[in-house]
């Protein structure tokens, strides 16, 4: 307890044991006694029990000391952010509409996932894992493409995303930056702010505020009204992301950038929470800093980003908690980002995400996740719980297309290895709201006596709420990166004295990798049990029955004591008989059960009217869901806990989305997806009298044994679901993509590159000017190509560049119409990174035109524009083009540059946005789109490559029609070269399919050849158009690439219909 919080108990005591005094002074000769009553209580109380208890004789009852463990702190007044009480907090946790709350989230970008119909099936899934909140960024670059553009339309959309919050029940905090990192272009600064402002980025300068004012004004003028305050779903805003008031760059101005920000949002109406997370660890923006928020939170991804070896782990981080009460200890412990993943890299040897989901797998989420729980973390967002696709030129130069980033949800959005134990978290989480307000007491090695353990190499820490003296005790190994498995006993102090447990079974059981939460004196409805060792999937109330619901590993024996209501029974099956055992009227009259290893399935413990003990071993129990049964009777009916208590356990579905009471309760409809068939098990209320599945009835298996109030019955997909075989990519058109390199090609309309100068801080390295950075002149994403001028003469015979592209780039050099070389950037795993080539391009004999106009052509590949270097912003100035250009033999005339079509001001496919097509020819005058006609182009298969077999670009085009079965979900992506990441071959290749760019292919250096689409984009039951981007970036080498279309999940699916948005191509200006 710090002084603070002393004096003012004292003062409070003094206050009250007065009042005391003075009235019962009025009674007579007994005021004395009352004083001396008063006094006594009030030093009594200011006792330092916390430490007093270590050092208590052990002949002290053991239910006395546990009392005393347990006493109730004096309340303090909850903080808001002083314009709104829906929500507030302690030093605990977080309330909204008054309801304590742990805040259990994850992370999704809608920008991702470009089709608005699919976020719902994102959040349902999200809901259904248990969470109770979704965190987003929103891309600044995306939506304010140049300065006097501002688009919230289509996929940009925010309105959208509020309501299927609302929907799915979801609280939303939202995270506009203006930085947001995320791994994307810049960390969503957009390329024109990088280039047009002269001040430094995210400090106070003036030119950086106008750039950012018009685009925070606007999201808050969509955002308002979303809300908790105005009914919707949003209760916090972050500041900023991951930065420092430290101007040890030379930036001045950070924290008084970081003030104007929160001045800023809360005069145009914000008036939830501000928030920040806090990259460094260094207390940037907490309590008593300039620039400090209302709840200061931090980021960690303690097993970092390399995936290569997803089997060596690093320790668990052990100092979260001492860092949080140094800090801001009258603030919740936020982590508004807590590693859910990993990105991966360009390169050969990048590991690919199936590592990276590897590394961060079921083991990685019950240690470290539960090592959060252990540091008292009550709001914790998981980044990333759905990655999605970095298409087109969203993403910074470190990561290619995919941004799986190995989440519990797919990039296909299929459910993967890690959703089950997450799921099984979140039901725990939910379950459990004594858990969101927990004091650490102290663990199994601080010489507290709090908890012991028999076997040094397990580590416990032991958290107990101090209202209700509910303990949490989470074991791990001592050693968390351990393979062994181990046994162990504990002594746990309860409200029947201390307890070593487990008394009967045989000892808990850690199997490498693994933590547990043990509870004592753990409420389910209005019964507690003394404790369990098996954890706990669902507690809670349903149909009036207090209903429990334990789950353990297979191999491993379990224990639990509890009060069983009377006039109930067992219904074991014989072969669970043998290995589960309930020994009544034990210990004050408990039952005492007993759960061998070997128990496998769903077990029936103890049915009755008032009470429901299940128990299966986790496998099983990871087939379980716990839907919400909406109410409609307030706007947060879908809200667990705020609007409603009512919920539904449903066994064997793939997913179950959704819960609902019909006709007055007697139907219950549940909405969801199969992948196989399966049993479908419902614990619900017992006067339901018919179920339906995707609005099918389902009928009750006669064979199997009914339990009251569970219901079994049988799911079966349907024929359609197998019935599906994706069309051959076949009769592809191809024409020239390269007409730059004609002798006859004019570029007089394209954009003279004649700046003497640039605000970006990288000058260029030699050369007479001009400036030859695309961004300069309104080319920051994709593709860009420059043509240098210059008159011939016996002495030109080469030229040096330097060109630079961000990792992992590449250029293509030709004099007129002849091939010179290529340069490569690099990327190894991150390692061995170029970003910057310097090189001398001879050129081939023959090749100059003598007194003539030549042309050197330069086709370069933009990979985006940095991040934040070392917190320095500038570094998002990058100098994507031409850093020197030194003519060997003669001087430049003039210099043309052309990237996209009308560059960041006049872009023409307003829809898909700035970042969807680059800078070549068949980019620019819209051959990718679909409607374009190309049936007078020559046939070719891609298989065949370039006709020259050399170096250029060629487009290939084919269209297919689809009509895949209603009501079945399908993951279908594209795939090069067999799936073979890095084939060595030298090209790349941008993929486009109804014209949205999907995936960049770069065969030399992989890893990605893998391109998820979804629905929405793919049009299930219409015409599609598939365009491919082939750039062949060597003279000899053979370009022959491979495309398919394969299907990597099907689901009968409860999935709300999709639609489609993919306008085709309309007259463009000339392709210049």
């Amino acid at each position: 307890m710090d002084d603070v919080q002393t004096d003012k108990k004292e003062a409070a005591l003094l206050q009250k044991s007065r009042a005391m005094t003075s009235t019962k002074s009025q009674t007579g000769p007994t005021s004395s006694v009352w004083f001396r009553l008063a006094l006594a209580a009030c030093l009594l109380y200011l006792l330092p029990w916390d430490k007093l208890l270590h050092t208590l004789p052990d002949s002290l009852p053991a239910l006395y000391k546990s009392l005393l463990a347990i006493r109730t702190p004096e309340p303090r007044a909850l903080s808001s952010s002083g314009l709104t009480d829906l929500v507030q907090w302690d030093e605990y946790s977080l309330f909204v509409k008054g309801q304590r709350i742990f805040l259990w989230s994850g992370e999704f970008h809608t920008f991702r996932l470009p089709v608005p119909s699919l976020w719902p099936d994102i959040l349902e899934k999200m809901k259904a894992a248990g969470l109770n909140a979704v965190s987003i960024y929103i891309d600044w670059a995306l939506v304010h493409p140049s300065p006097d553009a501002l688009d919230f339309d289509g996929f940009r959309a925010l309105q959208p995303f509020f309501d299927a919050c609302m929907a799915a029940g979801l609280w939303l905090v939202i995270r506009p930056g203006p930085y947001i990192n995320a791994e994307v272009n810049a960390g969503g600064i957009p390329g024109w702010v990088t280039s047009e402002v002269a001040g430094h980025l995210r400090s106070n300068d003036t030119d950086f505020e106008d750039a950012w004012v018009p685009y925070m004004r606007r999201v808050i003028e969509l955002s308002r009204g979303a809300q908790i305050t105005e009914g919707g779903p949003i209760i916090a805003w972050q500041i900023e992301n991951e930065y420092t008031a430290d101007p040890n760059v030379g930036v001045p101005g950070k924290a008084e950038y970081m003030a104007r920000l929160e001045e800023f949002v809360r005069a145009e109406g914000i008036v939830v929470p501000l928030t920040f997370n806090d990259a460094s660890r260094d207390a940037q923006f907490a309590p008593g800093k300039k620039g400090e928020v209302d709840i200061y939170g931090i980021d960690s991804y303690p097993q970092s980003f390399d995936c290569s070896n997803p089997g060596v782990w690093k320790e668990v981080d052990t100092s979260y908690y001492s860092y949080h009460r140094r800090t801001n200890p009258r603030q919740p412990f936020y982590i508004p980002e807590f590693q859910g993943g990993a990105f991966d890299p360009w390169g050969p040897n990048a590991p690919g995400y199936d590592k990276c989901r590897t590394l961060t797998g079921p083991e990685f989420e019950s240690v470290f996740y539960l090592q959060l729980w252990a540091s008292n973390v009550k709001l914790i967002n998981l980044y990333m719980l759905y990655g999605g696709t970095s298409w087109g030129s969203l993403p910074f130069p470190g990561v290619y297309t995919s941004y799986d980033y190995g989440s519990p949800i797919l990039e296909n959005r299929s459910l993967g290895s890690k959703y089950t134990e997450l799921k099984r978290e979140g039901l725990f989480l939910r379950s459990t709201p004594e858990f969101a307000k927990t004091d650490v007491k102290g663990n199994s090695t601080d010489g507290t006596g709090v908890v012991t353990v028999d076997n040094e190499k397990v580590f416990v820490t032991a958290l107990v709420n101090p209202d209700s003296g509910a303990g949490f005790y989470i074991a791990r190994q001592t050693n968390s990166s351990s393979l062994d498995n181990v046994t162990f006993k504990m002594t746990v102090p309860t409200s029947e004295g201390a307890l070593s447990i487990p008394h009967a079974t045989p000892p808990i059981s850690l199997s490498g990798r693994q933590s547990k939460v043990i509870v004592t004196d753990y409420a389910f409805g209005s019964d507690r049990m003394l404790y369990s060792t098996a954890s706990v999937l669902f507690a809670g109330i349903i149909d009036g029955r207090n209903v429990l619901f334990l789950h353990g590993d297979v191999m491993h024996s379990h224990e639990i004591l509890a009060t069983l209501s009377s006039n109930g029974h067992s219904a074991l099956s014989a072969s669970h008989e043998e290995l589960v055992t309930l020994s009544h009227q034990q210990h004050n009259g408990r039952t005492l059960i007993s759960i061998m290893h070997g128990v496998k399935g769903f077990v029936t413990l103890w049915e009755s009217d008032k009470q429901l003990v299940l128990y299966a071993d986790s496998d099983t129990a990871g087939t379980f869901w716990a839907p919400v049964l909406s109410s409609s009777s307030n706007d947060f009916g879908a809200f667990w806990s705020i609007g409603t208590n009512d919920t539904v356990i449903v066994g064997g579905p793939y997913l179950v989305r959704e819960a609902s009471l019909v006709e007055n309760g007697d139907h219950l409809a549940l909405r969801g997806d199969l992948q196989d068939d399966a049993f479908l098990t419902v614990i619900g209320p017992r006067d339901v009298k018919t179920i339906s599945w995707n609005g099918q009835p389902v009928e009750p298996l006669s064979s199997a044994k009914q339990s009251t109030g569970i219901f079994v019955g049988r799911l079966q997909t349907t024929k359609a679901l197998r019935a599906f075989t994706p069309p051959k990519l076949t009769k592809w058109k191809f024409k020239d993509g390269l007409p730059e390199i004609a002798s006859q090609y004019d570029d007089s309309k394209w954009v003279t590159a004649d700046h003497e100068s640039t605000n970006l801080p990288y000058k260029p390295l030699f050369g007479a000017p001009p400036v030859l950075y695309g961004c300069d002149y309104g080319f920051c994403e994709g593709s860009v190509l420059w043509r240098g001028h210059f008159k011939g003469s016996a002495d030109t015979t080469g030229v040096n560049l330097t060109i630079n592209g961000g990792e992992a780039f590449a250029a293509s050099v030709w004099i007129n119409d002849r091939f010179v070389k290529t340069t490569y950037g690099n990327s190894t795993n991150n390692l061995n990174i170029i970003a910057e080539t310097n090189e001398l391009y001879e050129f081939p004999k023959g090749a100059v035109k003598m007194d003539e106009d030549n042309v050197i052509t330069v086709l370069q590949d933009n990979q985006g524009l940095d991040e934040t270097d070392d917190w320095d912003a500038d570094t998002s100035k990058s100098p994507r083009g031409i850093r020197g250009a030194l003519l060997i033999g003669g001087e430049f005339s003039s210099w043309k540059v052309q990237g996209k079509l009308g560059g960041y001001t006049q872009f023409a496919d307003k829809d898909r946005g700035v970042v969807n097509e680059g800078g070549t020819f068949g980019e620019r005058a819209g051959w990718h789109l679909p409607s374009f006609d190309v049936s007078q182009w020559k046939s070719r298969d891609l298989s065949k490559g370039l006709p020259t077999s050399g170096a250029g670009v060629g487009v290939f085009v084919t269209k297919f029609q689809l009509d895949t079965p209603r009501g079945v979900d399908l993951h279908m992506s594209f795939v090069f070269d067999d799936g073979v990441g890095d084939t060595g071959v030298p090209y790349r290749a941008y993929l486009y399919v109804n014209g949205w760019m999907m995936g960049k292919r770069v065969a030399n250096l992989g890893p990605q050849a893998k391109f998820p689409v979804h629905e929405g984009i793919l049009d299930y039951h219409g015409d599609n158009t598939v365009a491919v981007v082939l750039w062949a970036m060597e003279a000899s080498a053979a370009v022959r690439p491979t495309l398919q279309i394969v299907v990597d999940g099907r689901y009968d699916s409860g999935m709300a219909a999709v639609a489609v948005h993919n306008p085709g191509w309309s007259t463009r200006p000339e392709a210049l």
